[in-house]
C-alpha cells in the first residue's frame, strides 16, 4: 500500500452554535477540527490506509487538540510542525436571509517550512494537494511550490483538489485561477466541484470544460454533483457515475471524504500509475467513492461523519 501525503491547512472551525444570527450576534462558538487536506488524511487513514498531513499549527492548545484529532483518528503526523505563530481559526454563522457569515484568521498554516529530506519519501507514492489556503502566500505556497517539482521528479502520482473558497478570494478569483491552472497541468488526478471546473475553465458546459482540463494535460478528472453522483472524465471517455441515496443532514466533508477513498482505493493497486490505463477499474473505484461521500453527509461534522472501511465496503 502506497503513502498518501495530505499537504496543506489543519484549523479551527469555530461555529456558531445558534443559526440565523450574523457573527456580530451569535453568543456561542462550538470548536471543530477542520481543513480539507486535514479531512482528505483522516479520510483515507479511516479507510485503513497510510494518510500523512503535512502542514503547520500553532505551538498552542489549539494547535495540540488538532494533532491529536488526526493521532485518533490514525493519521501519520510526524510530519506536522508547530509554529510559534498562532493556529489558524476561522469563524462561521448563518444569518437569518440563509448568507454565510465568515471571518477568516490566518495563523500558523502559512508559516509551514518547505522540508527537503522528504523529497524521496515521495517517490512511488502519492501527493495530494487540496489546500484551501495553499495559493494565499506565506511558506505554504512556497513549499507546495517545491513539493510539486519534487513528486514530479520522484515519479509521484499527483492528485489535485482547487478547493475554492470565495470568502477566501472574493475579487481575487483571477488570480485563483491562474495559480490553479498550474497544478492542474502537472496533476494525474484533478477532482472539482461542477462550480468549480465552470469557474477556472470559463465553461458553463461540463463536458465542455473537461475537455479543456484534458488539454491542460490532466488525465483523470471527477467532477462531484452531488446527489447526482460524479462525472468521470478521461481523454476518451465521459460517465457520470450515480451516488447512493441518503437523507443528508450535513454536506461538510464530503468531497474530502470521496477524494479521500478514491485515493486510498489507488494506493492499493500496486503502482498507483496504473488506473490511467483502467477505466473499468476507475469507475468501480469513484462508485464506491461516492458511497463514502454520501455517508459523510448523514452525520454532523466532517471528521466525526467519515466512514471507516466496513461501511463503505461491506454494505
Amino acid at each position: 500500500m502506497k503513502t498518501i501525503y495530505c499537504i496543506g491547512e489543519l484549523l479551527i472551525d469555530f461555529v456558531a452554535i445558534k443559526q440565523g444570527n450574523d457573527l456580530s450576534k451569535a453568543k456561542e462558538f462550538t470548536k471543530k477540527a477542520g481543513g480539507a487536506p486535514a479531512n482528505v488524511a483522516c479520510a483515507i487513514s479511516k479507510l485503513g490506509g497510510k494518510g500523512q498531513f503535512i502542514g503547520a499549527v500553532g505551538n498552542d492548545p489549539f494547535g495540540t487538540f488538532l494533532l491529536n484529532v488526526l493521532k485518533d483518528n490514525r493519521v501519520d503526523i510526524s510530519l506536522a510542525q508547530r509554529s510559534k505563530t498562532f493556529t489558524t481559526m476561522a469563524f462561521v454563522s448563518l444569518a437569518e436571509d440563509g448568507e454565510r457569515d465568515f471571518v477568516f484568521s490566518r495563523g500558523a498554516d502559512k508559516k509551514l517550512k518547505y522540508d527537503s529530506k522528504l523529497k524521496k519519501q515521495l517517490k512511488g507514492n502519492i501527493v495530494h494537494f487540496g489546500a484551501a489556503t495553499g495559493f494565499l502566500g506565506g511558506g505554504l505556497e512556497e513549499a507546495y511550490d517545491r513539493y510539486i517539482f519534487d513528486a514530479i521528479t520522484q515519479d509521484a502520482f499527483i492528485s489535485f483538489d482547487p478547493n475554492f473558497r470565495e470568502d477566501l478570494w472574493r475579487g481575487e478569483e483571477e488570480c485563483f485561477i491562474k495559480k490553479s491552472l498550474k497544478f492542474i497541468g502537472k496533476s494525474h488526478l484533478c477532482k472539482f466541484s461542477n462550480e468549480e471546473i465552470q469557474l477556472i475553465t470559463g465553461e458553463q458546459d461540463i463536458e465542455k470544460a473537461c475537455n479543456i482540463v484534458h488539454e491542460l494535460g490532466c488525465p483523470i478528472i471527477c467532477v462531484t454533483l452531488g446527489s447526482e453522483g460524479t462525472l468521470v472524465s478521461t481523454l476518451n471517455k465521459k460517465t457520470t457515475v450515480k451516488s447512493i441515496q441518503v437523507a443528508p443532514v450535513d454536506t461538510t466533508g464530503a468531497g474530502d471524504a470521496f477524494i479521500g477513498c478514491l485515493l486510498y482505493q489507488i494506493a492499493n493497486i500496486g503502482d498507483p500509475h496504473l488506473i490511467l490505463k483502467n477505466y473499468d477499474q476507475l469507475i468501480d473505484m469513484v462508485t464506491i467513492a461516492n458511497r463514502a461521500g454520501a455517508i459523510t453527509t448523514t452525520g454532523y461534522g466532517a471528521i466525526p461523519s467519515l466512514p471507516d472501511h466496513d461501511a463503505v465496503f461491506n454494505n
